[in-house]
């Protein structure tokens, strides 16, 4: 295929935001390479960037830029796409029985855009009812925050964590809604500072509209 035919597809998947699958696309070799040895890499290539764009990296502001950005990718906003950094989830037995819609609202989450890898930032809900399971709260957001820190759409980020909770739970009534500012819609492109997205997903009981309903009302109590 042409370069430039490719490159204007390329644009065209990016400005508007499509995704290509519902898993984090990695490579089978993906984690053969150490922390350690990504970083340096990263580093390598970070440092010829900044010097393409012009920048004196001899400045004592500037010099030690290129390895703290890869120290930043690797062991922090990027620090989901490694499976050894899943967080160990334990659930419990629904000993009190408790059988109506447990709420969690207003988990803060910072991810990256996969396309301008720009950031995400947003806020996620997330309700179910235990089948006989249930999940300490944190758990909630340590899950949420896992696949926020990789590169990330909006649609797949809230499907990753939706089938994770339903795995973990065992059961299809979770519902979630996110909703979410991205810098590659206010600070460039369109350059919108006013608008943000919401992705909603849910299964089970939340199949019924009451059930949504209620769920609504509870994370917009005011």
């Amino acid at each position: 295929m042409n370069t430039t035919i490719e490159k204007e597809i390329f644009d065209i998947i990016g400005d508007n935001h499509q995704m290509t699958s519902a898993e984090t696309p990695l490579r089978a070799d993906a984690f053969h390479r150490s922390d350690a040895q990504k970083m340096e890499v990263i580093e390598q290539h970070f440092e010829i960037i900044m010097k393409e764009l012009g920048l004196d990296l001899t400045d004592d502001s500037l010099q030690g830029t290129p390895h703290r950005v890869a120290k930043m990718f690797v062991q922090e906003i990027f620090s989901g796409l490694n499976p050894a950094n899943k967080p160990k989830v334990s659930v419990f037995d629904n000993s009190y029985q408790y059988d109506k819609m447990l709420v969690e609202a207003n988990i803060s989450f910072n991810s990256t855009c996969e396309h301008h890898f720009l950031p995400i930032v947003g806020k996620a809900h997330i309700g179910y009812v235990s089948s006989g399971k249930v999940i300490g709260l944190s758990k909630l957001n340590r899950i949420v925050d896992y696949y926020a820190r990789r590169p990330q759409v909006q649609e797949r980020m809230i499907m990753q964590i939706f089938n994770e909770l339903k795995s973990v739970l065992e059961t299809d009534s979770v519902m979630i809604v996110m909703e979410a500012t991205h810098l590659c819609v206010s600070s460039r492109g369109i350059k919108d500072e006013s608008s943000y997205t919401s992705t909603l997903q849910y299964g089970g009981i939340f199949d019924k509209k009451e059930y949504r309903d209620d769920f609504y009302k509870m994370i917009h109590k005011e």
